[in-house]
């Protein structure tokens, strides 16, 4: 019998183009983050733990014996200027680089957590098609530190601009001085720590280093 609905592959489809995206992310060799070399260029990114914080264990069990399979951030880093619409050949500099090495830095101020469980994998990307890359990854992967421990990826707002909360990852990993001159939450560690071992629970990480088609 004929499906008379099967909806014929289409490869310039976006979901298709951001899967292809993904997928040679996926395939770039994992370093530990604090060995990063500098580099030039925008992409996108993936980091990995695989230590023994309380509540990530489902995380850390998947990347230990280096199979890296469960990011538990997804980023992209993008050139200056470009949600302004700049110029698409202009030379994007170190964005992907630097921005590695802000994360890190937040792992190292963090009280709590040890540079040395860190991992990345990378990929540097033609400029349009970063977002497209990033938003497969994370819809994927769900990494905890997007999808529910927000914050890793803040930067200062700045002098005068601390009125704001302090980001739910600061108040599970303190340890960034501008993040104690932010707002204090109500909610404790101890209650963040309980909703991702929940979040975990529920949401496995995948058994499968590539991505597939759903």
């Amino acid at each position: 019998m004929t499906d008379n609905n099967v909806i014929p592959f289409n490869p310039l489809a976006k979901r298709h183009l951001g899967e292809s995206v993904g997928q040679a992310m996926l395939r770039q060799p994992v370093i530990p983050i604090s060995e990063l070399q500098s580099f030039d260029g925008a992409g996108i990114y993936a980091i990995y733990y695989s230590g023994k914080f309380p509540g990530y264990e489902a995380i850390s069990i998947r990347n230990r014996n280096s199979l890296f399979t469960a990011p538990i951030y997804v980023g992209k880093a993008v050139p200056k200027g470009a949600r302004k619409g700049g110029d698409l050949e202009a030379n994007p500099g170190k964005v992907l680089y630097n921005r590695l090495t802000q994360h890190t830095r937040s792992i190292e101020d963090a009280s709590n957590l040890d540079v040395a469980d860190f991992h990345c994998r990378y990929l540097v990307v033609d400029d349009i098609w970063i977002p497209l890359g990033e938003s497969l990854l994370i819809a994927k992967f769900g990494p905890l530190w997007n999808k529910l421990i927000d914050g890793f990826g803040n930067h200062d707002p700045g002098k005068g601009r601390h009125a704001g909360l302090r980001p739910r990852w600061d108040v599970l990993h303190p340890g960034r001085s501008w993040a104690e001159r932010c707002q204090p939450r109500e909610e404790t560690a101890k209650q963040i720590i309980r909703e991702a071992s929940d979040y975990l629970r529920n949401n496995p990480p995948p058994e499968n280093l590539l991505m597939t088609t759903a």
